[in-house]
């Protein structure tokens, strides 16, 4: 990388070791994972030893204690290398819930632990087969009965449920034809899914286009005790909320990363691959594509990084945070089109790693938010147009 260049970037450093990590897992690590659906158990190790996913929890509890740039700027560059952050990338901000809202003793009892790795935080319970993105419309519930609370229901989409030890769960414990505004009556849990499975939760794994671990998971009398209510009972929409521009920025961070590699893939084949004795990428035809889908990236990662000194400086971001990713998202699918097309049938080897990678990045139009959904918030609270919803 040009030296004036790493001295801009104050995460340079980072970025340089995270280079490092990821080149101990080539494409023939993801290709033998993506084959079986497996999940990258010994890269989210060495990402957990090196402390790179507790970069958000602060010092005191044992984690790195560094701002969401740094954070954005270690899942883009996981995706500029060729892994997939999205293994992990949750352990990153779902903690944040814990974080601003939860107790001192839930603080001191779960943050260390998932500073260290000795605790996966990775699943998020909110989604529900039903309701979709209408969030306040979901159907599980929570009842307290003395000491502890019983919920039932379904969540689907519930990512590295497998894999997790502790779940940030979503439910109503007060009917919605009962509250005043229908955001209300909705609380936030930490489940410990080491206590329940078999005894109430049961997760069954569904097998997507795409290795991202992804499943559908049923509460049937499922025991969370009381003391695991994260905040106020009823104000679990709200907890949800806050932490949705992080993970907007991280998300349309790794969809930047995902755009580079995709780009840096197009532009080396273009030179090497000659036909009719001439590189291809001296053609337009196969030149211009790749470099518009330069500009986009560019120009999204303008907005992300804005975003990123919003958030950090504590102004309001949801603009840049949500215009971020989807812009992100979408420079990351036309970045990948390009190479697709640059690299013809090759494109479709799984040996070259662009047909995986382009079912990855495909993913983050749709989740974890819409792009529609994107388009409306900012046509009702940026542009003040009447609300579609």
């Amino acid at each position: 990388m040009d030296k004036t260049l790493m001295n801009a970037d104050p995460h340079a450093e980072i970025r340089e070791e995270v280079r490092k990590l990821c080149s101990r897992f080539p494409g023939e690590y993801w290709r033998e994972l993506d084959a079986r659906r497996g999940y990258p158990t010994e890269f989210v190790q060495a990402l957990t030893e090196a402390g790179y996913l507790g970069a958000l929890i602060p010092e005191e509890y044992g984690g790195a204690g560094l701002g969401l740039s740094a954070a954005a700027a270690i899942l883009e560059e996981v995706q500029a290398q060729g892994c997939n952050g999205a293994a992990c990338h949750a352990q990153m901000y779902i903690m944040g819930t814990i974080l601003r809202h939860g107790s001192k003793e839930q603080k001191d009892k779960y943050l260390p632990g998932i500073a260290s790795g000795e605790l996966r935080l990775q699943a998020f319970g909110v989604t529900e087969p039903t309701s979709g993105t209408d969030t306040t419309a979901l159907r599980t519930t929570a009842r307290r009965e003395g000491d502890k609370w019983i919920v039932n229901g379904q969540k689907i989409w519930t990512s590295r449920a497998e894999h997790s030890d502790l779940m940030l769960l979503l439910a109503r414990t007060t009917p919605r034809d009962q509250v005043k505004k229908k955001t209300e009556g909705l609380s936030t849990f930490i489940v410990d899914m080491r206590t329940v499975l078999g005894k109430g939760l049961t997760i069954r794994p569904i097998r997507t286009m795409m290795n991202h671990n992804s499943c559908e998971v049923f509460f049937d009398n499922m025991e969370v005790p009381a003391e695991n209510l994260v905040g106020q009972e009823g104000k679990g929409f709200r907890y949800i909320l806050d932490g949705m521009n992080a993970e907007r920025l991280l998300i349309a961070s790794e969809c930047i990363g995902d755009a580079k590699w995709f780009i840096e893939k197009a532009v080396n084949y273009a030179k090497e691959r000659v036909l009719f004795g001439r590189p291809i990428g001296q053609n337009q035809g196969v030149q211009f594509p790749i470099a518009k889908s330069y500009s986009q990236m560019r120009a999204a990662e303008a907005i992300v990084h804005k975003g990123l000194e919003k958030f950090e400086a504590g102004l309001p971001c949801g603009e840049e945070a949500n215009m971020g990713k989807m812009l992100a998202a979408e420079a990351s699918w036309a970045a990948g089109e390009a190479c697709v097309q640059t690299h013809g049938g090759f494109g479709f080897a799984e040996e070259y790693d662009v047909e995986r990678k382009f079912r990855e990045t495909r993913l983050y139009q749709v989740a974890p938010i819409s792009t529609n959904l994107i388009l409306s918030y900012l046509g009702e609270h940026v542009l003040g147009m009447p609300r579609s919803y």
